[in-house]
């Protein structure tokens, strides 16, 4: 049985760091293989976990449209697209990479957001675990690329800003009916004691704070160097992902 944790919150909170952390928690505690969705157009999931596709979802739509008149006798449209997509995807050791891409043309944005639903659908029963990094901000949400998950990691900042920010993404989620199971608030880069006042914003939002985690200069080395966040050994932050796993699959 497949289990599917998607990120949301605004940018610049750390919402990448925090995915890549979670599929080495997944990987370190057996739940693999794991399938790794970057939908965010600013690719860098990749990097943070050591690999440099060279292939996208969009750049697969495209291949595929460019190609459809010249499709192999006997193929189905379905079929060929289904091929050209099984390319797109980036094999490591106990996981996988779907990178969906920057769009590039007018009405490309919502072909790519549709390629990639559909290829989730077929690609994570193949998977125990499933971490998708969605794009900063509602967007992914109101074009419904995160359709269902079992787990919305929403990822703030220690301000009330940022807590009302992923508030209106919960909300959201909401309104929209998405088959979201649990939610979860993370409060990166976040002091020992919570200030009152974000305290206060998360409770009247309806979230709890799930985790928090403080700024970690492990990460930040692991960003200099360019290396990937599974090799990360003594890091606070990634001990604090293992434990927020633990949480979210207890029972």
């Amino acid at each position: 049985m497949t289990t599917t944790f998607a990120l949301a919150g605004k940018g610049g909170t750390g919402k990448t760091t925090i995915a890549g952390l979670l599929v080495r928690a997944l990987l370190r505690a057996g739940r693999k293989p794991v399938l790794a969705i970057d939908a965010d157009p600013n690719a860098t999931l990749g990097e943070a976990l050591g690999l440099q596709p060279d292939r996208t979802v969009v750049g697969a739509v495209d291949q595929y449209f460019g190609e459809r008149a010249n499709i192999p006798a006997g193929m189905s449209r379905d079929k060929y697209l289904e091929q050209r997509l099984a390319e797109v995807v980036c094999e490591s050791r106990g996981f996988d990479l779907l990178v969906m891409g920057r769009p590039e043309g007018a009405g490309c944005y919502c072909a790519a957001n549709n390629v990639l639903r559909a290829s989730i659908d077929a690609l994570t029963k193949n998977y125990a675990s499933v971490v998708m990094d969605n794009e900063a901000g509602m967007e992914h949400l109101s074009r419904r690329t995160t359709r269902s998950a079992d787990h919305l990691i929403l990822v703030s900042d220690h301000s009330v800003r940022g807590v009302r920010t992923v508030a209106r993404l919960s909300a959201l989620a909401a309104e929209l009916e998405l088959g979201i199971g649990k939610r979860w608030l993370v409060l990166n880069r976040s002091p020992a004691t919570i200030d009152p006042a974000v305290e206060a914003a998360a409770r009247e939002s309806g979230l709890s704070i799930a985790l928090t985690l403080p700024d970690d200069p492990a990460i930040g080395c692991a960003d200099l160097a360019g290396t990937s966040l599974l090799g990360l050994n003594a890091s606070p932050a990634a001990d604090g992902v293992e434990t927020l796993l633990e949480r979210l699959t207890a029972g």
